[in-house]
Protein backbone atom coordinates (compact mmCIF):
# COMPACT_ATOMS: atom_id res chain seq x y z
CA UNK A 1 0.00 0.00 0.00
CA UNK A 2 2.48 2.54 0.98
CA UNK A 3 4.27 1.89 -2.15
CA UNK A 4 1.13 2.82 -4.50
CA UNK A 5 1.01 5.83 -2.22
CA UNK A 6 4.21 7.13 -4.42
CA UNK A 7 2.12 6.76 -7.51
CA UNK A 8 0.40 10.58 -8.22
CA UNK A 9 -2.76 12.04 -9.50
CA UNK A 10 -4.61 8.75 -10.12
CA UNK A 11 -7.05 6.96 -8.32
CA UNK A 12 -4.99 3.60 -7.22
CA UNK A 13 -8.42 2.21 -6.23
CA UNK A 14 -9.48 1.71 -9.48
CA UNK A 15 -7.57 0.10 -12.58
CA UNK A 16 -4.50 2.16 -13.94
CA UNK A 17 -5.13 3.22 -17.64
CA UNK A 18 -1.67 4.01 -17.97
CA UNK A 19 1.35 4.81 -15.27
CA UNK A 20 4.16 7.74 -16.40
CA UNK A 21 7.37 6.63 -14.60
CA UNK A 22 10.36 8.31 -15.05
CA UNK A 23 13.28 6.37 -13.84
CA UNK A 24 15.98 7.30 -11.54
CA UNK A 25 19.39 8.55 -12.71
CA UNK A 26 20.88 5.63 -10.44
CA UNK A 27 19.97 2.91 -8.58
CA UNK A 28 19.05 4.15 -5.21
CA UNK A 29 19.06 1.05 -3.57
CA UNK A 30 23.20 1.05 -4.49
CA UNK A 31 23.93 4.33 -2.89
CA UNK A 32 20.97 6.50 -1.38
CA UNK A 33 20.22 9.65 -2.91
CA UNK A 34 21.83 12.96 -1.14
CA UNK A 35 19.59 15.90 -2.55
CA UNK A 36 15.94 16.06 -1.57
CA UNK A 37 14.41 18.13 -4.54
CA UNK A 38 15.13 17.16 -8.49
CA UNK A 39 13.46 19.29 -11.32
CA UNK A 40 9.47 17.90 -11.85
CA UNK A 41 8.99 15.99 -15.26
CA UNK A 42 6.80 18.82 -16.74
CA UNK A 43 6.51 17.14 -20.27
CA UNK A 44 5.21 13.46 -18.74
CA UNK A 45 2.68 15.65 -16.65
CA UNK A 46 1.33 17.50 -19.87
CA UNK A 47 0.67 14.26 -20.93
CA UNK A 48 -0.81 12.83 -17.95
CA UNK A 49 -3.29 15.99 -17.47
CA UNK A 50 -4.38 15.74 -21.75
CA UNK A 51 -4.97 12.45 -20.94
CA UNK A 52 -6.63 12.43 -17.58
CA UNK A 53 -8.72 15.17 -19.16
CA UNK A 54 -10.04 12.87 -21.90
CA UNK A 55 -11.37 10.18 -19.04
CA UNK A 56 -8.44 8.24 -18.14
CA UNK A 57 -7.29 7.31 -15.29
CA UNK A 58 -3.46 7.89 -15.13
CA UNK A 59 -0.40 8.52 -12.47
CA UNK A 60 2.93 9.46 -12.27
CA UNK A 61 5.53 7.31 -10.82
CA UNK A 62 8.79 10.08 -10.38
CA UNK A 63 11.63 7.32 -9.31
CA UNK A 64 13.91 9.93 -9.05
CA UNK A 65 12.42 12.51 -7.16
CA UNK A 66 11.35 9.51 -4.60
CA UNK A 67 15.13 8.16 -5.11
CA UNK A 68 13.72 4.51 -6.05
CA UNK A 69 16.02 1.76 -6.58
CA UNK A 70 15.44 -0.29 -9.85
CA UNK A 71 13.98 -3.52 -8.46
CA UNK A 72 11.00 -1.35 -6.06
CA UNK A 73 10.12 0.49 -9.18
CA UNK A 74 9.60 -2.22 -11.12
CA UNK A 75 7.73 -3.88 -8.17
CA UNK A 76 5.35 -0.92 -7.54
CA UNK A 77 4.58 -0.73 -11.48
CA UNK A 78 3.65 -4.65 -11.49
CA UNK A 79 1.61 -4.06 -8.61
CA UNK A 80 -0.32 -1.58 -9.67
CA UNK A 81 -1.38 -3.55 -13.03
CA UNK A 82 -1.27 -0.74 -15.28
CA UNK A 83 -3.14 -1.40 -18.70
CA UNK A 84 0.24 0.77 -19.98
CA UNK A 85 3.45 1.61 -18.62
CA UNK A 86 4.72 4.70 -20.16
CA UNK A 87 8.66 5.60 -19.84
CA UNK A 88 10.65 8.96 -21.07
CA UNK A 89 13.48 7.75 -22.55
CA UNK A 90 16.70 10.50 -21.69
CA UNK A 91 20.43 8.92 -22.67
CA UNK A 92 21.22 9.01 -18.79
CA UNK A 93 18.97 7.45 -17.87
CA UNK A 94 18.37 4.82 -20.48
CA UNK A 95 19.78 2.10 -18.88
CA UNK A 96 18.29 2.33 -15.72
CA UNK A 97 14.24 2.76 -17.73
CA UNK A 98 15.44 -0.21 -19.81
CA UNK A 99 16.17 -2.56 -16.96
CA UNK A 100 12.57 -1.36 -14.90
CA UNK A 101 11.36 -2.48 -18.97
CA UNK A 102 12.98 -5.95 -18.63
CA UNK A 103 11.22 -6.66 -14.78
CA UNK A 104 7.80 -5.52 -15.91
CA UNK A 105 4.99 -8.02 -16.35
CA UNK A 106 4.48 -9.24 -19.81
CA UNK A 107 0.65 -8.14 -19.42
CA UNK A 108 1.27 -4.61 -19.10
CA UNK A 109 2.34 -3.08 -22.79
CA UNK A 110 4.45 -0.24 -22.59
CA UNK A 111 5.43 2.87 -24.57
CA UNK A 112 8.05 5.26 -24.89
CA UNK A 113 9.43 8.76 -25.73
CA UNK A 114 11.69 11.28 -24.79
CA UNK A 115 15.39 12.56 -26.59
CA UNK A 116 16.68 9.28 -26.44
CA UNK A 117 13.82 7.63 -28.01
CA UNK A 118 13.80 10.20 -30.68
CA UNK A 119 17.83 9.84 -31.52
CA UNK A 120 17.95 5.94 -31.77
CA UNK A 121 14.74 4.65 -32.39
CA UNK A 122 16.11 1.75 -33.93
CA UNK A 123 18.58 0.71 -31.16
CA UNK A 124 15.25 1.12 -28.02
CA UNK A 125 13.18 -1.38 -30.60
CA UNK A 126 16.16 -3.38 -30.88
CA UNK A 127 16.93 -3.61 -26.98
CA UNK A 128 15.72 -7.30 -25.72
CA UNK A 129 14.97 -5.84 -22.59
CA UNK A 130 12.05 -3.43 -24.28
CA UNK A 131 10.07 -7.15 -25.27
CA UNK A 132 6.80 -5.28 -24.25
CA UNK A 133 7.43 -2.27 -25.89
CA UNK A 134 4.27 -1.78 -28.00
CA UNK A 135 4.68 2.10 -29.09
CA UNK A 136 7.97 4.30 -29.94
CA UNK A 137 6.81 8.06 -29.86
CA UNK A 138 8.47 10.95 -31.49
CA UNK A 139 8.04 14.07 -30.47
CA UNK A 140 5.15 15.60 -28.58
CA UNK A 141 2.77 13.17 -26.94
CA UNK A 142 -0.49 14.44 -25.87
CA UNK A 143 -2.46 13.59 -28.67
CA UNK A 144 -1.05 10.36 -29.92
CA UNK A 145 -0.81 8.67 -26.00
CA UNK A 146 -4.39 9.58 -25.37
CA UNK A 147 -5.39 7.85 -28.65
CA UNK A 148 -3.36 4.51 -27.82
CA UNK A 149 -4.97 5.18 -24.43
CA UNK A 150 -8.35 4.54 -26.52
CA UNK A 151 -7.60 1.99 -28.92
CA UNK A 152 -3.43 0.25 -28.96
CA UNK A 153 -4.51 -0.66 -32.70
CA UNK A 154 -5.09 2.73 -33.54
CA UNK A 155 -1.21 3.09 -33.42
CA UNK A 156 -0.87 2.63 -37.85
CA UNK A 157 -2.93 5.16 -37.89
CA UNK A 158 -1.02 7.52 -36.04
CA UNK A 159 2.12 9.71 -37.29
CA UNK A 160 5.46 9.36 -35.33
CA UNK A 161 4.48 6.05 -33.59
CA UNK A 162 6.91 3.26 -34.03
CA UNK A 163 7.10 -0.68 -33.23
CA UNK A 164 8.95 -3.31 -33.96
CA UNK A 165 6.68 -6.20 -36.61
CA UNK A 166 7.11 -9.16 -34.26
CA UNK A 167 7.21 -11.72 -37.09
CA UNK A 168 9.77 -9.97 -39.53
CA UNK A 169 11.71 -7.86 -37.27
CA UNK A 170 11.56 -4.97 -39.19
CA UNK A 171 10.75 -1.70 -37.74
CA UNK A 172 7.18 -0.55 -38.25
CA UNK A 173 5.39 3.17 -38.44
CA UNK A 174 2.13 4.57 -38.16
CA UNK A 175 0.54 6.56 -41.07
CA UNK A 176 -1.86 9.48 -40.88
CA UNK A 177 -3.41 11.79 -43.10
CA UNK A 178 -2.05 14.54 -43.88
CA UNK A 179 -5.02 16.99 -42.33
CA UNK A 180 -4.32 15.47 -38.88
CA UNK A 181 -0.69 14.50 -39.10
CA UNK A 182 0.47 18.42 -37.94
CA UNK A 183 -1.92 18.85 -34.98
CA UNK A 184 -1.17 15.36 -33.72
CA UNK A 185 2.80 15.74 -34.32
CA UNK A 186 2.51 19.56 -32.71
CA UNK A 187 -0.82 20.36 -30.83
CA UNK A 188 -1.78 24.05 -30.56
CA UNK A 189 -0.06 24.85 -26.98
CA UNK A 190 -2.66 27.05 -26.35
CA UNK A 191 -5.10 24.63 -26.43
CA UNK A 192 -3.98 22.19 -23.93
CA UNK A 193 -5.32 21.98 -20.30
CA UNK A 194 -2.67 23.49 -18.00
CA UNK A 195 -0.28 20.98 -15.97
CA UNK A 196 -2.89 19.02 -13.26
CA UNK A 197 0.26 19.43 -10.36
CA UNK A 198 -0.92 16.29 -8.65
CA UNK A 199 1.06 14.22 -11.06
CA UNK A 200 4.07 16.23 -9.82
CA UNK A 201 5.48 15.14 -6.18
CA UNK A 202 7.66 18.21 -5.64
CA UNK A 203 5.87 21.06 -7.51
CA UNK A 204 5.10 23.55 -6.01
CA UNK A 205 7.42 23.29 -3.52
CA UNK A 206 7.97 25.85 -0.16
CA UNK A 207 11.47 27.16 -1.52
CA UNK A 208 13.96 28.51 1.03
CA UNK A 209 14.94 32.48 0.42
CA UNK A 210 17.61 33.05 -2.02
CA UNK A 211 20.11 36.14 -2.37
CA UNK A 212 17.96 37.82 -4.58
CA UNK A 213 14.61 37.43 -2.54
CA UNK A 214 16.68 39.27 0.52
CA UNK A 215 17.85 41.69 -2.27
CA UNK A 216 13.76 42.27 -3.51
CA UNK A 217 12.84 42.89 0.35
CA UNK A 218 15.46 45.28 0.90
CA UNK A 219 14.31 47.57 -2.06
CA UNK A 220 10.99 47.31 -1.15
CA UNK A 221 8.77 48.22 0.97
CA UNK A 222 5.68 45.55 -0.31
CA UNK A 223 4.63 43.57 2.45
CA UNK A 224 4.56 40.85 0.91
CA UNK A 225 7.82 40.46 -0.84
CA UNK A 226 9.14 41.43 2.76
CA UNK A 227 7.53 38.76 4.22
CA UNK A 228 8.28 36.01 1.12
CA UNK A 229 12.32 37.11 1.57
CA UNK A 230 11.86 35.80 5.66
CA UNK A 231 10.26 32.72 4.92
CA UNK A 232 10.91 31.94 1.30
CA UNK A 233 8.16 31.65 -1.72
CA UNK A 234 6.06 29.00 -3.01
CA UNK A 235 7.46 28.10 -6.60
CA UNK A 236 6.62 26.47 -9.30
CA UNK A 237 7.92 25.15 -12.83
CA UNK A 238 6.39 26.60 -15.63
CA UNK A 239 6.64 26.11 -19.43
CA UNK A 240 6.09 29.00 -21.66
CA UNK A 241 7.10 27.93 -25.51
CA UNK A 242 8.55 24.55 -27.29
CA UNK A 243 11.38 24.55 -29.44
CA UNK A 244 14.28 26.80 -30.01
CA UNK A 245 15.88 28.53 -32.59
CA UNK A 246 19.31 28.13 -31.89
CA UNK A 247 21.38 25.25 -32.51
CA UNK A 248 24.02 24.53 -29.75
CA UNK A 249 26.33 21.64 -30.23
CA UNK A 250 25.61 19.98 -27.39
CA UNK A 251 22.17 20.62 -26.78
CA UNK A 252 19.36 18.17 -27.40
CA UNK A 253 17.01 21.12 -28.20
CA UNK A 254 19.15 22.33 -31.35
CA UNK A 255 16.97 22.95 -34.06
CA UNK A 256 19.04 21.03 -36.36
CA UNK A 257 18.22 17.76 -34.44
CA UNK A 258 14.12 18.62 -33.86
CA UNK A 259 13.11 19.46 -37.83
CA UNK A 260 9.86 18.57 -36.62
CA UNK A 261 8.98 20.58 -34.27
CA UNK A 262 7.53 24.08 -34.59
CA UNK A 263 8.67 26.71 -32.43
CA UNK A 264 5.53 28.15 -30.53
CA UNK A 265 4.97 30.69 -27.76
CA UNK A 266 2.09 30.49 -25.48
CA UNK A 267 0.08 33.22 -25.51
CA UNK A 268 0.84 36.06 -22.28
CA UNK A 269 -2.94 35.72 -21.46
CA UNK A 270 -2.61 32.08 -21.70
CA UNK A 271 0.75 32.09 -19.24
CA UNK A 272 -1.17 34.44 -16.94
CA UNK A 273 -3.82 32.49 -16.57
CA UNK A 274 -1.76 29.59 -15.09
CA UNK A 275 0.37 31.74 -12.85
CA UNK A 276 -3.47 32.63 -11.06
CA UNK A 277 -4.83 29.37 -11.08
CA UNK A 278 -1.64 28.48 -9.70
CA UNK A 279 -1.40 31.06 -6.97
CA UNK A 280 -5.43 30.55 -6.10
CA UNK A 281 -5.00 26.79 -5.82
CA UNK A 282 -1.29 26.60 -4.03
CA UNK A 283 -0.29 30.39 -3.01
CA UNK A 284 2.33 30.36 -5.55
CA UNK A 285 4.15 33.47 -5.62
CA UNK A 286 7.18 32.30 -7.66
CA UNK A 287 7.87 30.57 -11.21
CA UNK A 288 10.46 29.56 -13.41
CA UNK A 289 10.46 29.16 -16.65
CA UNK A 290 12.28 26.68 -17.48
CA UNK A 291 12.10 26.75 -21.59
CA UNK A 292 14.13 28.24 -24.00
CA UNK A 293 12.43 31.10 -25.39
CA UNK A 294 10.80 32.95 -22.56
CA UNK A 295 13.52 35.28 -22.84
CA UNK A 296 15.11 34.46 -25.98
CA UNK A 297 13.40 36.37 -28.59
CA UNK A 298 12.90 40.02 -28.47
CA UNK A 299 9.39 40.53 -29.75
CA UNK A 300 8.05 37.46 -27.63
CA UNK A 301 9.57 39.52 -24.42
CA UNK A 302 8.09 42.67 -25.53
CA UNK A 303 4.74 40.84 -26.27
CA UNK A 304 4.69 39.14 -23.04
CA UNK A 305 5.76 42.33 -20.46
CA UNK A 306 3.20 44.43 -21.92
CA UNK A 307 0.61 41.99 -20.79
CA UNK A 308 2.33 41.40 -17.33
CA UNK A 309 2.50 45.21 -17.29
CA UNK A 310 -1.85 45.11 -17.77
CA UNK A 311 -2.11 42.49 -15.22
CA UNK A 312 0.43 43.62 -12.59
CA UNK A 313 2.46 40.55 -12.17
CA UNK A 314 5.37 42.93 -10.41
CA UNK A 315 3.38 43.10 -7.89
CA UNK A 316 1.74 40.41 -7.08
CA UNK A 317 4.98 37.35 -8.28
CA UNK A 318 8.45 37.26 -8.85
CA UNK A 319 9.73 35.05 -11.56
CA UNK A 320 12.85 33.56 -13.33
CA UNK A 321 13.49 32.71 -16.90
CA UNK A 322 15.95 31.19 -18.81
CA UNK A 323 17.84 33.85 -21.47
CA UNK A 324 20.49 33.88 -24.54
CA UNK A 325 23.17 36.19 -24.05
CA UNK A 326 22.95 37.51 -27.50
CA UNK A 327 19.58 38.81 -27.57
CA UNK A 328 19.91 40.34 -23.67
CA UNK A 329 22.63 42.02 -25.04
CA UNK A 330 20.43 44.37 -27.04
CA UNK A 331 17.65 44.65 -24.92
CA UNK A 332 17.79 48.46 -23.44
CA UNK A 333 17.90 49.77 -20.08
CA UNK A 334 14.23 50.83 -20.09
CA UNK A 335 13.12 47.10 -21.04
CA UNK A 336 15.22 45.82 -18.06
CA UNK A 337 13.76 48.49 -16.13
CA UNK A 338 10.38 46.83 -17.14
CA UNK A 339 11.56 43.09 -16.55
CA UNK A 340 12.18 44.06 -13.32
CA UNK A 341 8.91 46.09 -12.63
CA UNK A 342 7.20 42.82 -13.78
CA UNK A 343 8.74 40.40 -11.41
CA UNK A 344 12.00 39.36 -13.04
CA UNK A 345 14.19 37.99 -9.97
CA UNK A 346 16.93 35.96 -11.90
CA UNK A 347 17.70 34.71 -15.22
CA UNK A 348 19.52 31.37 -15.88
CA UNK A 349 21.98 31.77 -19.15
CA UNK A 350 24.25 29.28 -20.76
CA UNK A 351 26.95 30.75 -20.40
CA UNK A 352 29.38 27.35 -20.86
CA UNK A 353 33.01 28.57 -21.24
CA UNK A 354 35.05 31.56 -20.78
CA UNK A 355 37.14 30.79 -23.98
CA UNK A 356 36.03 32.25 -26.73
CA UNK A 357 37.37 29.59 -28.74
CA UNK A 358 35.36 26.91 -27.06
CA UNK A 359 32.19 29.05 -27.27
CA UNK A 360 32.60 29.09 -31.47
CA UNK A 361 32.87 24.93 -31.41
CA UNK A 362 29.78 24.87 -29.38
CA UNK A 363 27.67 27.82 -31.74
CA UNK A 364 26.91 29.84 -28.85
CA UNK A 365 26.90 32.98 -31.24
CA UNK A 366 28.59 34.95 -27.91
CA UNK A 367 31.81 35.72 -26.11
CA UNK A 368 33.16 36.02 -23.04
CA UNK A 369 33.26 39.62 -23.37
CA UNK A 370 29.68 39.91 -24.15
CA UNK A 371 28.84 37.95 -21.23
CA UNK A 372 30.56 40.18 -18.87
CA UNK A 373 28.73 43.48 -20.58
CA UNK A 374 25.18 41.08 -19.85
CA UNK A 375 25.96 40.22 -16.50
CA UNK A 376 27.07 42.98 -15.37
CA UNK A 377 24.02 44.80 -16.66
CA UNK A 378 21.87 42.52 -15.34
CA UNK A 379 23.42 42.43 -11.89
CA UNK A 380 23.02 46.50 -12.11
CA UNK A 381 19.40 46.49 -12.34
CA UNK A 382 19.25 43.85 -9.41
CA UNK A 383 18.80 40.83 -11.64
CA UNK A 384 20.53 37.55 -10.49
CA UNK A 385 22.22 35.62 -13.26
CA UNK A 386 22.63 31.95 -12.89
CA UNK A 387 25.68 31.15 -15.07
CA UNK A 388 25.86 27.51 -16.74
CA UNK A 389 29.23 26.08 -17.55
CA UNK A 390 30.52 23.24 -19.68
CA UNK A 391 33.84 21.68 -18.41
CA UNK A 392 35.77 19.06 -20.99
CA UNK A 393 34.15 20.17 -23.78
CA UNK A 394 35.64 18.29 -27.04
CA UNK A 395 39.06 19.70 -27.96
CA UNK A 396 38.90 21.55 -24.89
CA UNK A 397 42.73 22.62 -23.62
CA UNK A 398 44.16 23.22 -20.09
CA UNK A 399 44.04 27.24 -21.37
CA UNK A 400 40.55 27.56 -22.39
CA UNK A 401 39.71 25.69 -18.92
CA UNK A 402 41.44 28.31 -17.08
CA UNK A 403 39.66 30.68 -19.50
CA UNK A 404 36.56 29.54 -17.85
CA UNK A 405 38.07 29.43 -14.24
CA UNK A 406 38.46 32.95 -14.38
CA UNK A 407 35.56 33.97 -16.25
CA UNK A 408 33.67 32.39 -13.29
CA UNK A 409 35.39 34.54 -10.76
CA UNK A 410 35.36 37.70 -12.78
CA UNK A 411 31.59 37.40 -12.65
CA UNK A 412 31.65 36.90 -9.38
CA UNK A 413 33.69 39.86 -8.67
CA UNK A 414 30.90 41.88 -10.65
CA UNK A 415 28.41 40.54 -8.89
CA UNK A 416 29.73 41.73 -5.49
CA UNK A 417 29.56 45.72 -6.65
CA UNK A 418 25.78 45.47 -7.42
CA UNK A 419 22.47 44.22 -6.13
CA UNK A 420 22.28 41.45 -8.33
CA UNK A 421 23.90 37.80 -7.60
CA UNK A 422 25.95 35.60 -9.97
CA UNK A 423 25.42 31.99 -9.45
CA UNK A 424 27.75 29.22 -11.00
CA UNK A 425 26.45 25.95 -12.24
CA UNK A 426 29.38 23.45 -13.75
CA UNK A 427 28.94 20.52 -15.24
CA UNK A 428 31.00 17.92 -16.74
CA UNK A 429 30.49 17.29 -20.79
CA UNK A 430 28.40 14.51 -21.97
CA UNK A 431 27.93 13.39 -24.88
CA UNK A 432 23.25 13.43 -26.09
CA UNK A 433 22.94 11.07 -29.36
CA UNK A 434 21.56 13.42 -31.63
CA UNK A 435 22.98 16.28 -31.37
CA UNK A 436 25.14 18.24 -33.95
CA UNK A 437 28.67 17.36 -31.19
CA UNK A 438 27.42 13.77 -31.29
CA UNK A 439 27.75 13.69 -34.88
CA UNK A 440 31.09 14.56 -34.75
CA UNK A 441 32.27 12.57 -32.23
CA UNK A 442 30.93 9.35 -34.01
CA UNK A 443 32.59 10.92 -36.98
CA UNK A 444 36.32 10.97 -35.37
CA UNK A 445 36.09 7.17 -34.38
CA UNK A 446 33.93 7.30 -30.86
CA UNK A 447 32.30 4.35 -30.48
CA UNK A 448 28.11 4.78 -29.71
CA UNK A 449 28.45 2.12 -27.00
CA UNK A 450 31.33 3.94 -25.19
CA UNK A 451 29.41 6.96 -25.40
CA UNK A 452 26.53 6.08 -23.91
CA UNK A 453 28.02 4.42 -20.90
CA UNK A 454 26.63 6.55 -18.78
CA UNK A 455 27.65 6.34 -14.60
CA UNK A 456 27.16 8.27 -11.68
CA UNK A 457 30.12 10.26 -10.21
CA UNK A 458 30.74 10.69 -6.94
CA UNK A 459 32.70 14.08 -6.09
CA UNK A 460 32.76 14.43 -2.61
CA UNK A 461 35.74 12.71 -2.32
CA UNK A 462 37.15 16.08 -3.29
CA UNK A 463 35.83 17.38 -0.09
CA UNK A 464 33.31 19.30 -1.38
CA UNK A 465 30.26 16.83 -0.07
CA UNK A 466 28.20 19.48 1.39
CA UNK A 467 28.55 21.87 -1.47
CA UNK A 468 27.69 19.06 -3.97
CA UNK A 469 24.60 18.11 -1.79
CA UNK A 470 22.49 20.06 -4.31
CA UNK A 471 23.64 18.30 -7.24
CA UNK A 472 23.65 14.57 -7.01
CA UNK A 473 21.12 14.19 -9.85
CA UNK A 474 23.46 15.77 -12.40
CA UNK A 475 26.90 14.14 -11.18
CA UNK A 476 27.37 11.72 -13.94
CA UNK A 477 29.71 11.51 -16.75
CA UNK A 478 30.52 8.66 -19.87
CA UNK A 479 33.95 8.83 -18.28
CA UNK A 480 36.05 9.88 -21.73
CA UNK A 481 38.26 12.56 -22.48
CA UNK A 482 37.19 14.99 -24.90
CA UNK A 483 40.16 17.27 -25.18
CA UNK A 484 43.80 17.64 -23.65
CA UNK A 485 42.53 17.87 -19.99
CA UNK A 486 43.04 14.82 -18.00
CA UNK A 487 39.24 13.52 -16.43
CA UNK A 488 40.62 13.99 -12.94
CA UNK A 489 41.69 17.51 -13.16
CA UNK A 490 38.37 18.88 -14.61
CA UNK A 491 36.48 16.81 -11.81
CA UNK A 492 38.97 18.30 -9.36
CA UNK A 493 38.25 21.85 -11.13
CA UNK A 494 34.15 21.20 -10.84
CA UNK A 495 34.59 20.09 -6.84
CA UNK A 496 36.48 23.20 -6.89
CA UNK A 497 33.89 25.94 -8.35
CA UNK A 498 31.21 24.57 -6.82
CA UNK A 499 32.52 24.67 -3.15
CA UNK A 500 33.43 28.09 -3.87
CA UNK A 501 30.26 28.74 -4.98
CA UNK A 502 28.60 26.92 -1.94
CA UNK A 503 30.75 29.07 0.62
CA UNK A 504 29.51 32.44 -1.59
CA UNK A 505 26.26 31.37 -0.83
CA UNK A 506 26.64 30.54 2.67
CA UNK A 507 28.70 33.78 3.12
CA UNK A 508 25.29 35.81 1.99
CA UNK A 509 23.00 33.77 4.04
CA UNK A 510 25.36 34.43 6.90
CA UNK A 511 25.47 38.28 6.04
CA UNK A 512 21.75 38.50 5.73
CA UNK A 513 21.21 36.95 9.22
Amino acid sequence: MRQLELITGADTNCELDALFVNAPLRDYTLRPRTNDYTLPVLGMAYIATYAQQAGFNVGVLDAEAHGLGIDETAKIVNGAKPRWAAMNLLAPTYEMSARIAAQLDPAIALMVGGHHAKAMPDRVLADPRMVNLRALILGEGELRVTALLKDGTRRRDLPGVLWRDPLLGTRAAGIADSKTSAQMLGPDINALPYVNRAFLPQDPYQAAPTATDRRLAARSAADWIQAAARSGHMEANIVGSRGCPYNCTFCGAAWSANPDVTIRVRSPENIIGELDQLHDKYGVTAFRFVDDLFLGVRNVIEEQMKAFSRHRIGERYVWDATGRINVLDRVSDSELERLVSNGLREVALGIESGSDRILKAMDKRINAEMTERVASRLVEHGIGVKGYFILGFPGESQEDLDATVRHIRNLWRISDQHPGDVRASVFEFRPYPGTPIWQTLIQTGHDPDALLAYGDVDLTGDGADESMRQRDEFNFSVGIEFGDVPLQRIRATLAMLTREQHDRNQGAKEAAA
